[in-house]
């Protein structure tokens, strides 16, 4: 019952202490409510523990046979007269922030964040195993190496090394060890993530996964003979959403070129340092209709876009002029690896090597480019390409890849760092080539059947970007005759078919598929005289059997229960 009971008063208490002063640091008063902050909590309908009943009976159910509401009620968001008083003495006494935080809660005062944390995990336990504590974080879709738990994570090591069998926490301990993380921490725990029910989703995608990997046909790339050299069995995808939460399934950690994957980046950090008037003056914005590599250009005598072959040469042209290849490369580097959260950004030379000797075609493209004026005046053009081709050997694994396409969906802010990357420009204009020039010769048929900004490579990747929800990198070397990777489109269309991810999806009135960001679906209220908990229960197996989820609220306008039922958002 302590999971129930906590879960509720989380959700209030949450919202009334964001504006908290950080440890160490005190308020004076709390911004007071005039209604009674009951808030809502999962739970099992049918199940509850035996040993959480028995602290049930002594927390929950005496409100609920009490005469119902015939005293007003304090507000869990408001804070009391004694709690005032409480505060002006711990002022006057010398105390520590661990020693007011034990006065307040012996004084009947409510918990903090973090001790409703500790209930909330330890599942009336006196004391939780690291471990415990641990699954339950991974299982919302964080990752203990996520830079943004790096304190939490350095104290809990700290911690348990000091703890007499190094594996267990008591509440104190548990308080010190999340402290300074616990909004980041309760907004886990609570599912107030863009994906709330992240263990479900990730299981749709390990479907999606299998069923891509069971394709055999394209073939791997062979004009660079280095990337000839890749098994085409390799399979990977990995997303990470604007809230940092990751998943990761196949071969995620092999490192692979970005190759063309790299336009679109490269693109937007030319925007983000000039500005789009600058950029467009040199690159058009049209779909060429043409293969990315063809000698062409449009009738004002520009590349038609920067995801085909020359506009990424002009654009390539506009990263940090004046300034030598290796300050420039750095530069571009230093650029991904920011994007991408300091994950693994690496070069592959003997790719750059390769490049540069079977590269005729862009060389031809160079000139060409360079006969039409398309470069900034003064520009070296053998320089950059080789610039060019320093970028298309970019390596990246999936598991990286994927934090970039995040930080595009997330506004160009790297979702686990939390910095600003790119401007909010340059990711608008990113994302709009992407969606209707980033697939080859498929970017119709791609922006017709999927509906979201996506970018291929030849060396098999696919970088794709929900907006506003998350990034994902699919990665396998066999390619179409269009050089999409065959399963990377397979997994991307599976995906749009199962979730309204689709731009165009309606997500009011769209109801043959998921929709991940909303936890639960269809909603319906029965209201009951009042009662206690376990006759409530009984009500609740009586009348409905079959709904997965169900949220309990009080009402003290009619002294009535109000259950709130969710099922499932697929329509049957």
């Amino acid at each position: 019952m302590f999971q129930f009971r906590f879960s509720i008063v989380l959700k209030e208490l949450f919202e009334a202490t964001l504006k908290r002063p950080s440890s160490g640091s005190r308020q004076k008063t709390w911004s007071p409510t005039h209604r009674c902050c009951f808030g809502t909590a999962s739970v099992d309908a049918r199940t509850i523990s035996p040993q959480l009943k028995v602290l049930h009976a002594a927390t929950y159910r005496p409100a609920l046979r009490a005469a119902p509401f015939t005293a007003p009620f304090r507000s869990y968001c408001t804070k009391p007269e004694g709690a005032v008083e409480l505060d002006e003495q711990l002022k006057k006494d010398v105390v520590s922030p661990e020693e007011a935080s034990e006065k307040r809660r012996t004084a009947g005062i409510l918990p903090s964040l973090e001790d409703l944390l500790f209930y909330t995990v330890a599942e009336g336990q006196e004391k939780i195993p690291a471990h415990k504590f641990l699954t339950a974080l991974k299982a919302t879709g964080l990752r203990t190496g996520d830079p943004r738990l790096k304190e939490c994570m350095d104290t809990l090591k700290e911690t348990l090394r000091n703890t007499t069998d190094g594996v267990t926490l008591d509440r104190h301990l548990f308080k010190k060890c999340v402290q300074s993380n616990i909004v980041l921490l309760t907004q886990a725990f609570r599912k107030k993530f863009v994906i709330p029910d992240f263990q479900s989703f990730t299981s749709h995608i390990d479907e999606l996964y299998e069923s891509a990997k069971k394709l055999t046909g394209g073939q791997v790339a062979d004009y660079i003979p280095q990337l000839a050299k890749f098994s085409p069995d390799l399979w990977a995808v990995s997303l990470c959403t604007v809230d940092g939460q990751r998943h990761t399934v196949g071969d995620t950690k092999v490192p692979f070129c970005l190759q063309s994957c790299v336009k679109p980046l490269k693109y937007a950090v030319a925007v983000h340092d000039h500005s789009t008037e600058y950029v467009h003056s040199f690159i058009g914005m049209e779909p060429s209709g043409l293969r990315f590599n063809k000698l062409f250009l449009s009738d004002d005598d520009k590349p038609h876009n920067p995801m085909v072959n020359a506009g990424a040469i002009v654009c390539t042209s506009l990263i940090k002029q004046g300034a030598s290849n290796a300050e420039r490369f750095d530069y571009v580097m230093n650029f991904l690896k920011k994007m991408g959260g300091n994950e693994y950004v690496g070069f592959s030379n003997a790719t750059f090597q390769s490049e540069r000797e079977s590269g005729d075609r862009n060389f031809a493209i160079g000139y060409y480019l360079k006969e039409k004026k398309c470069f900034p005046e003064g520009t070296d053009m053998t320089s950059v390409l080789d610039f060019y081709f320093q970028l298309c050997s970019i390596e990246v694994t999936c598991e990286s890849a994927s934090v970039m396409a995040a930080t595009l969906a997330n506004g160009g802010i790297c979702p686990i760092t939390g910095e600003r990357v790119l401007n909010p420009e340059a990711v608008r204009n990113t994302l709009s080539l992407m969606h209707s020039c980033g697939m080859y010769d498929f970017s119709g048929q791609f922006a017709f059947h999927v509906g979201l900004p996506a970018k291929s490579g030849v060396a098999g990747g696919i970088l794709l970007v929900v907006p506003n929800v998350m990034g994902i990198m699919c990665w396998s070397p066999p390619l179409d005759k269009l050089g999409n990777s065959v399963r990377g489109i397979q997994f991307c269309t599976d995906l749009v078919e199962r979730f309204n991810f689709h731009n165009y999806d309606n997500l009011r009135h769209f109801a043959k598929k998921h929709d991940p960001r909303r936890e639960g679906g269809d909603q319906r209220q029965l209201s009951f005289g009042p009662m206690d908990y376990e006759s409530l229960q009984q009500e609740l197996a009586l009348k409905a059997p079959l709904w997965k989820k169900v949220s309990l609220t009080e009402s003290h306008q009619d002294s009535s229960t109000t259950v709130v039922y969710r099922m499932d958002n697929v329509a049957e």
